[in-house]
């Protein structure tokens, strides 16, 4: 089934607005001249736009090996001419010659219509995407060869167009390598005419622009094991609320109790109203923390490692219908010398939404490091059971410890270290379930382990 396509059509409604100046004077000859003088100012206005207009289209058109073929010519025609040195005429009446030649390629103007088709939008780090541009010639004339400067991402890919008789088209194949995470902007696609030696161009851009997701790699976690929830969920906490499963004790009645909570029995042998307390059970509410400052890593490959394993517990998190939340640190401001917490969440809707924001993190030279990031996810995400922070090689067990420290006393807290030199395995630190993965193959093994033992 051929995909549906978007066709975008220009349409001009002219309006024409006339102004009327009159000019209020003593005598008609001083009216005239008033008049006179805003029409002068009017006239040299629109020519200075003109002008403007023209020496900006110049511009665009003239590269830089023209102006130079141009002032060749002018300057090494005139000094041969006036002082008879027969190099400077032949220089000069070359360049001129290349200048007359090349300007016929500028005439006439191809109708180009551009179709830029990439065929997956979302892919996995290391893979590539086929896409193709389809051109085709919708005017009555064959346009001349020419080209398409196609930008993808940082870099520009240049596809050469052959003569195109009226109403043909012509398709060209697109490989764009995915190799690393992040965002590939393709397009918007550039019609370029120029002549063979390079001294004019003309070109016209077309609106169409695609956006190619590069999502990290990540490996399947077993799903009795995200968040070691199997342990956790149901668990009664020491917070004490009015209305939950686990009976806690009996108190007496306060203003604004309910009265489905009042125990009847105990209220007939004090004398006094008495109402039931329970004890709050433990909710699987999971935060991922991902630490993105770059002292939190050894290298680039590292920290890519680091959001593989963050991705994967994260989205098998999402898959499970478990409350989540994704945090990874900020950039901080350089001019701020105060201590600063601040911090990313990413959505976490749905794993597709989520694997997108996964795109964009990065690292930053300030961030806010992992300790801080749970000092804000302690104070601005209720109601956790666990939280999974990620962090590389050189946060060393101390700095795990303070991280776990500024978390509820209730968290629970899983520490994975991506280390690409160290021998892989789970220790237990303190209150601090530590995993260390060398590959990421490494994080689904150790999970499947703990959740076994």
């Amino acid at each position: 089934m051929e995909p549906s396509r978007l066709w975008q059509t220009n349409s001009a409604a002219e309006t024409r607005t006339h102004t009327h100046t009159r000019a209020m004077g003593e005598t008609p000859r001083a009216r005239t001249m008033a008049t006179t003088a805003v029409r002068l100012a009017r006239t040299i206005e629109r020519l200075r736009r003109a002008s403007r207009r023209t020496a900006s289209a110049i511009n665009r058109t003239v590269t830089a090996a023209g102006w130079l073929a141009i002032a060749v010519a002018a300057v090494g025609t005139s000094m041969g001419l006036i002082f008879g040195w027969v190099e400077w005429t032949i220089a000069g009446l070359a360049a001129l010659t290349l200048v007359l030649l090349a300007l016929p390629f500028l005439l006439g103007r191809a109708d180009y219509q551009v179709e830029l088709d990439i065929g997956d939008q979302r892919v996995v780090a290391g893979s590539e995407v086929v896409g193709q541009v389809r051109v085709r010639n919708a005017g009555r004339r064959s346009a001349l060869p020419g080209r398409l400067d196609v930008p993808i991402g940082e870099g520009l890919l240049e596809v050469v167009l052959p003569l195109l008789r009226p109403q043909r088209e012509w398709v060209e194949e697109l490989v764009i390598p995915a190799h690393r995470r992040g965002v590939i902007t393709i397009g918007p696609v550039t019609a370029v005419r120029a002549d063979p030696v390079g001294l004019f161009r003309r070109e016209s851009t077309f609106a169409e622009v695609h956006e190619l997701y590069v999502h990290p790699r990540t490996v399947r976690v077993p799903s009795t094991s995200v968040g070691l929830v199997r342990d956790l969920e149901g668990n009664p906490t020491r917070h004490l609320v009015d209305s939950d499963i686990a009976f806690h004790a009996i108190r007496p009645y306060a203003q604004g109790d309910s009265r489905r909570q009042i125990h009847w029995k105990s209220t007939a042998k004090t004398g006094q109203l008495m109402v039931r307390q329970y004890e709050e059970s433990r909710k699987s509410r999971i935060a991922v923390v991902l630490a993105t400052s770059e002292a939190e890593y050894t290298d680039a490959e590292e920290f890519e490692l680091a959001v593989s394993a963050a991705a994967s517990v994260a989205v098998q998190a999402a898959s499970d219908g478990r409350e989540l939340s994704m945090i990874t640190g900020a950039a901080l401001p350089e001019l701020i010398r105060a201590k600063v917490r601040t911090v990313n969440s990413l959505p976490t809707l749905t794993p597709r939404l989520l694997m997108d924001a996964f795109c964009t993190v990065e690292r930053y030279v300030r961030g806010t490091n992992l300790e801080e990031c749970c000092r804000v996810v302690s104070d601005t995400v209720p109601q956790l059971s666990l939280v999974v922070a990620v962090c590389g090689a050189p946060v060393g067990l101390h700095s795990l410890r303070q991280a776990a420290l500024a978390l509820p006393g209730d968290v629970e807290m899983l520490a994975v270290v991506c280390d690409e030199q160290v021998r892989p395995g789970m220790v237990r630190f303190g209150q601090v379930s530590v995993l260390r993965v060398g590959v990421l193959a490494d994080l689904s093994q150790l999970l499947l382990r703990g959740a076994q033992s």
